[in-house]
């Protein structure tokens, strides 16, 4: 290798005959790799790879170092070249502003094309510049090639501002901006995301980071695009923002819509006419109908289909998840047994039976489903003539052919979780042949790796067995409606992942083998494939769109170039909900102006629309999908009391995924603003609605007699909402009651969100499939779909909860089932300590209280040698007990 330093431009290389020059310009890459003894440093240009090998590691390192210099040498001799063009490229760009790469970026692109070549090469290294002539460069330059000037000069912009527009900032949407807020509207960066809480004042700040803009002149309103997520939001920000600038809203210039709307208008802009949009599009639960009516009809056209979805439904309702998913055996219990039975944890099958497994439900209710004649764990008796009468109970006995079927826990390599499990197995393979009895087995393996029902099939029919489907009439009878409904919630969200991402078949049965229960996820993956098939069908057969179609439909109009976007500044609200769609549509706009710089507000804790397709992800990882910019936070709540808020903050941050705020409340904490009520006893059922009442007419009672502390205006009321995780627990049915100083409202969840009150009322946070955490919408299915699925368990119904929480103002309530409260009033403990107070509906301490677990109470137990004790009755998770004299200490403390 020979550098030319006459002319600084070419590298000669010798790698046989003839020698090769290369053009300094065209070498973008340069490393050195190991040999066994020798180190080879090549280099790359123009597409090809270039080799130098046989050399000791110190000449290797020492010619790439010296490649490296000379190559800038270069570099740094074309920028020194063309002075005057460097000056003349500074006069567009503004000093007093904030400097974002993109802005900088555009100022080289004014420069002559070899310059901007050089400055952009691959192997440029500003650091390797003489001083003299570094200073030399203009200002801009400066930060353009080395960042950490362009973030001094970023830093000192910001505090600048602070100072020059406090005014400004005191007194902009109603109200003065916090320093984080004024921090957010100031920031430019090419991509910017402010992480919120709950009740922090984002929309303010949106309205404040519009007005900023504007005000500075960096933009026209006609440039700027603001998008909500819901008609509503859309609308109320419109008006803020007008008021803001002080203009009627038929006359604010920037654009404020929705995703579907500005959708709707791009294809209209480029066709000449509207989309034509399904029917079922504009209706609240068009969407679920329309499935519906696709499953009705492909169940009775065919067969196949059928056959899927009477096996979805019936033999697998809920996935076979081994106990070391959970993290405790309490937790596991809870997820297998939708019941109780006589104090007991039970799985019910559709026979009628309550068996050990869900495993074994599978069987049972394949076998129900199949007219298959059995008894569970019938007694038999060992015909052993040496010793006294002695039983075995099969887990299937099929009386048609004297057959026993034993479904063993046993893994693959004959091993099992219990002990003296497999030495158990073996004794009763060797008891049934000794006996003569006809006998096969099945095993947990089997269900791991999906073969279970096929083997199960096999040996029946090997058996003479004619199975024979019952009829779906019965079927349906047998079946719980929530059954239904949860399996058609979660194809509808699958439907809306698998048309945005185009999955196949293919992809779907892949994935499928990564679940845990694969024999499902195989039975779902068909399922969901012909359903979104269907889904497309229909559509195409009637030349109309969805929603979803819409968002895509105009990104490839964006993609294509036959929409050009005027928007160079996006701010996006709620962006915690965006889908992938969705972020694809914002990339698109992005893509065509260079210089377009992206603004989104939201609050990764409160992402709850996971079923209407949201990617959680596009959030947490907003550098890795949109690129590098700046994140910032608004962690003052304007909302919760200290108390609940610091409380709040703590328990949907156990999900380690979740980002990381401190969050500061301007009220101060309130003792005791989180309130537990236990509701029914061993007898009775919980009466939610009944506690509801007695928790409401105490509230008013007590809120009456301090209103003096509160009440401004004689008519004033407080507001009350009182929320609940499904529909079917509203106490209201639709008509709330009148009370004399509360106003209260009923609503899930989910409505709930962007709304406050004074004081909030959650019902039934409990254990169970429709409890708090719910346990039917953590469904791995949902992992064959969502690009990157979360691994905490109940990510989403955390961070649903927390969304409750932070509705409250002064204080919150929970009613929780006595017997079952939810692991969430167990955290809450734990977070808040005594600040989270038990008492009755009707204001009274909870006596037995368990002092350890706090959810618990202290009740009379019997040992198996029948002697008395007591302990807590969230045994086996709290195994609290105590004596009675302990007990009574224990009273006389809390007393005190």
């Amino acid at each position: 290798m020979v550098l030319d330093t006459d002319r600084n431009a070419n590298v000669r290389v010798r790698l046989g005959d003839p020698n090769a020059d290369i053009q300094c310009a065209d070498i973008t890459d340069i490393s050195i790799s190991k040999g066994l003894i020798w180190h080879t440093v090549q280099f790359k240009a123009l597409g090809q790879t270039h080799k130098l090998a046989g050399l000791s590691r110190r000449s290797a390192n020492a010619l790439a170092a010296d490649l490296y210099t000379f190559i800038n040498s270069y570099l740094f001799g074309v920028i020194d070249g063309e002075r005057p063009a460097l000056s003349a490229a500074n006069t567009g760009l503004p000093r007093d502003q904030y400097l974002a790469v993109s802005d900088l970026n555009r100022a080289l692109s004014d420069l002559p094309k070899n310059i901007a070549s050089a400055l952009r090469h691959p192997l440029f290294d500003s650091q390797l510049m003489p001083d003299a002539f570094r200073a030399s460069l203009p200002q801009w330059l400066k930060m353009a090639i080395t960042p950490a000037l362009r973030h001094d000069h970023n830093e000192a912009f910001v505090s600048a501002e602070h100072s020059a527009l406090k005014n400004f900032f005191d007194d902009l949407d109603g109200r003065s901006l916090s320093h984080q807020q004024r921090e957010a509207c100031i920031r430019l960066e090419d991509n910017n995301l402010l992480v919120a809480s709950a009740g922090s004042g984002k929309s303010a700040t949106i309205v404040g980071k519009l007005a900023y803009v504007l005000e500075k002149k960096l933009y026209e309103p006609k440039d700027i695009l603001l998008l909500a997520f819901n008609k509503s939001a859309a609308d109320e920000l419109k008006g803020r923002i007008a008021k803001q600038l002080g203009v009627n809203e038929a006359a604010l210039e920037c654009r404020v819509t929705t995703f579907h709307a500005l959708g709707r208008s791009i294809i209209q802009d480029v066709s000449g006419r509207p989309p034509k949009l399904a029917n079922w599009a504009g209706h609240p639960a068009g969407e679920a109908k329309a499935i519906q009516d696709i499953i009705q009809t492909l169940f009775d056209s065919d067969p196949e289909f059928a056959a899927l979805w009477t096996e979805l439904l019936v033999v697998h309702p809920k996935a076979d998840m081994p106990v070391e998913h959970f993290d405790r055996q309490a937790d596991y219990d809870r997820y297998t047994s939708a019941r109780r039975r006589n104090g007991n944890a039970t799985i019910g099958a559709l026979s009628g039976d309550f068996v050990k497994s869900l495993q074994e439900q599978k069987i049972a209710n394949w076998l129900w489903l199949n007219s298959v004649d059995f008894e569970y764990e019938k007694q038999i008796e060992v015909d052993d003539r040496n010793s006294s009468p002695s039983f075995v109970h099969p887990d299937f006995y099929y009386p048609q052919t004297d057959s026993i079927h034993e479904h063993f826990a046993l893994n693959a390599d004959g091993s099992s979780p219990f002990a003296n499990y497999a030495e158990h197995a073996r004794a009763k393979r060797q008891t049934y042949a000794q006996m003569g009895r006809d006998f096969f087995e099945t095993t947990s393996a089997q269900a791991t790796d999906g073969s279970l029902i096929d083997t199960l099939r096999s040996a029946l029919v090997e058996r003479g067995y004619g199975l024979q489907a019952r009829d779906w009439s019965e079927i349906k009878k047998a079946i719980e409606p929530v059954v239904i409904d949860h399996c058609n919630k979660i194809i509808s969200t699958s439907v809306k992942h698998v048309r945005a991402r185009q999955l196949t078949l293919e992809a779907l049965l892949e994935r499928a083998e990564t679940l845990h229960d694969k024999a499902r996820g195989r039975v779902f993956a068909r399922v969901v494939s012909a359903i979104a098939q269907a889904y497309s069908r229909k559509l195409a057969e009637t030349e109309e769109i969805d929603f979803d179609s819409m968002i895509g439909d105009a990104t490839r109009l964006i993609e294509t170039g036959r929409y050009q976007s005027p928007f160079s500044l996006i701010l996006v609200d709620e962006f915690q909900d965006i889908s992938e769609p969705n972020a694809n549509l914002i990339k698109a706009l992005r893509s065509q102006r260079s210089s377009c710089k992206i603004f989104a507000v939201g609050d990764d804790w409160q992402s709850i629309y996971r079923f209407a397709g949201s990617d959680i992800s596009l959030f947490t990882r907003f550098e890795d999908h949109f690129g590098q910019g700046w994140v910032g936070r608004l962690e003052q709540t304007y909302r919760c009391n200290q108390l609940i808020a610091e409380t709040a903050a703590k328990f949907v941050q156990r999900n380690p995924a979740q980002l990381k705020k401190e969050v500061r409340s301007s009220r101060s904490a309130i003792p005791r603003s989180i309130r537990v009520v236990p509701v029914g006893d061993k007898e009775s059922r919980p009466d939610f609605n009944q506690a509801c009442q007695a928790v409401l007419e105490r509230l008013d009672a007590a809120l009456g007699g301090i209103a003096e502390q509160w009440r401004q205006d004689p008519s004033a009321k407080l507001k009350v909402l009182v929320l609940w995780r499904y529909n079917r627990l509203d106490p209201f049915e639709g008509r709330a009651p009148r009370f004399e100083n509360i106003n209260v409202t009923g609503m899930s969840f989910h409505r709930a969100k962007g709304l406050e009150a004074d004081y909030v009322v959650l019902l039934d946070i409990s254990e169970g499939d429709y409890g708090v955490p719910s346990q039917i919408e953590d469904d791995e299915l949902l992992n064959l779909v969502i690009p990157r699925p979360e691994t905490f368990a109940y990510a989403e119904e955390r961070r649903l909860f927390y969304v409750a929480l932070t509705r409250a103002i002064r204080g919150v309530y929970l009613l929780t089932h006595n017997r079952q409260p939810s692991r969430y009033v167990q955290e809450l403990c734990q977070i808040a300590g005594d600040d989270v107070m038990f008492e009755t509906a009707e204001g009274l301490a909870v006596e037995d209280q368990c002092p350890d677990c706090k959810v618990g109470r202290i009740v009379p137990k019997r040992s198996r040698s029948g002697s008395s004790f007591k302990a807590c009755n969230q045994f086996p998770s709290c195994r609290y007990n105590e004596s009675n004299e302990t007990r009574v200490d224990h009273q006389r403390r809390r007393a005190r």
